[in-house]
């Protein structure tokens, strides 16, 4: 047989392995489906049923500061909406779900006052149902509910013990080298298990997602920078873990990508924020407050955080980084007066905690207002999108034009 031909023979053989290969390793690939959320509501009880594609395993687990209650699950693809909460659940405020890590999936209810897990099991396909995941909620004192807590935060430590020893966070160095080409990182707001705010139609953490993907797409076609992305697809990040990835790539710029949502509708446009501890009006404060907030909607538990580090090298270098990042803002507001509808005072400042990395300039952008319906239906866009990024594009240019950091020849 001539060389070609053996060749030839192989494909079918070689496309099946390459096919095999993608199947077992494919990350975050969803184990089943979430068919339907339901919430039963009676003077008794709150029942949240799930309506899955299969029997999957769980974990329930409590949280307090606030009361949270937890459901841990394999990967799963959920529902765009979840149930109505009416004002007859007593017990409930509220729920989320959606995708935690790359291999688990999580529900968190927002518990209105103390409750219990009085049941929870998988119920079997019958009379046309499919399988289905039940969580009894019953009332509770604060007293019980405190120990459920305590004990499940003791479980949950000795399960991570066997599958990582506990490490203190490593001390603060300062940055010692250039890059070659300056970094940035992009950071689309929210994701996964925490969507955000809502307009009429669109959630927050898709909007972000889809602009920072055409962000992306232009820096790098410039061939000037190295570019990374927070997240690629729609999975919770928390935020210190944001903060952590630009560190980790030695970033010379953070972007961090948000949509705003706000009672009074007729309130539109872009606006950008740098970090302050001291905000420079009361809504700046207030949305701080809320996009801080992501980690306790996502269902973290905050008593396994490590404090903040108070440091003088830390103070040292934020200074000349909240300089910096106040520099880059100013060329955004230039840039994109043009290109989009700006807030007034665009440029605003408060104490994200996303934007807390000592040493890299950080700024985070609303593009614009959900609850307003000219600005979502602009955010959601694609010819907006490109437009818009371009002008960010043309702000980053300027960026390292004029800073320390001197753009690869």
């Amino acid at each position: 047989m001539n060389p070609l031909a053996t060749i030839l023979s192989q494909i079918p053989k070689l496309l099946l392995l390459v096919l095999l290969s993608f199947a077992v390793s494919a990350p975050g690939q969803a184990a089943g489906l979430v068919k339907d959320i339901r919430l039963g509501v009676s003077d008794a009880r709150t029942r949240v049923v799930l309506d899955l594609s299969q029997k999957v395993d769980f974990r329930v687990f409590l949280l307090d500061k606030p009361r949270r209650v937890v459901i841990d699950l394999p990967s799963l693809d959920w529902p765009t909406k979840g149930p109505e909460i009416s004002n007859s659940a007593k017990l409930v405020n509220g729920l989320r779900f959606g995708q935690f890590t790359a291999g688990k999936s999580r529900l968190v209810i927002d518990a209105a006052n103390p409750v219990r897990v009085a049941k929870s099991f998988v119920l079997g396909p019958s009379s046309g149902l499919p399988h289905r995941l039940v969580v009894d909620l019953v009332p509770s004192s604060a007293k019980d509910f405190a120990k459920q807590v305590k004990k499940d935060r003791e479980a949950s430590r000795a399960q991570n013990k066997k599958t990582a020893k506990a490490a203190p966070p490593p001390a603060f160095k300062p940055r010692t080298k250039r890059n070659a080409k300056p970094v940035i990182v992009i950071d689309a707001g929210h994701g996964g298990v925490d969507p955000g705010a809502h307009g009429r139609k669109a959630q927050e953490k898709v909007v972000t997602l889809a602009f920072t993907r055409e962000l992306a797409k232009q820096l790098r076609a410039t061939g000037k920078y190295k570019v990374y992305q927070t997240r690629n697809r729609d999975i919770y990040i928390p935020l210190r873990q944001r903060v952590n990835i630009a560190r980790k790539h030695n970033a010379d710029l953070f972007i961090s990508i948000h949509a705003d949502a706000i009672q009074r509708k007729n309130v539109r446009g872009m606006s950008i924020y740098t970090l302050s501890e001291t905000a420079s009006d009361k809504e700046a404060a207030s949305l701080a407050r809320k996009e801080n907030q992501s980690d306790i909607i996502a269902g973290i538990d905050f008593a396994d955080q490590p404090s903040e580090v108070a440091d003088i090298l830390i103070d040292l270098a934020q200074r000349e980084t909240k300089n910096l990042s106040v520099k880059f803002a100013k060329l955004v507001v230039d840039n994109a007066r043009h290109k989009t509808n700006l807030l007034d005072r665009t440029h605003r400042f408060a104490g994200f905690r996303v934007l807390k990395a000592p040493d890299v300039p950080s700024v985070l952008i609303e593009l614009g207002f959900l609850t307003n319906r000219k600005d979502e239906k602009q955010l959601v866009t694609s010819s907006w999108r490109r437009k818009v990024a371009g002008a960010l594009v043309k702000s980053v240019d300027g960026f390292f034009r004029g800073t320390r950091v001197a753009l690869a020849q």
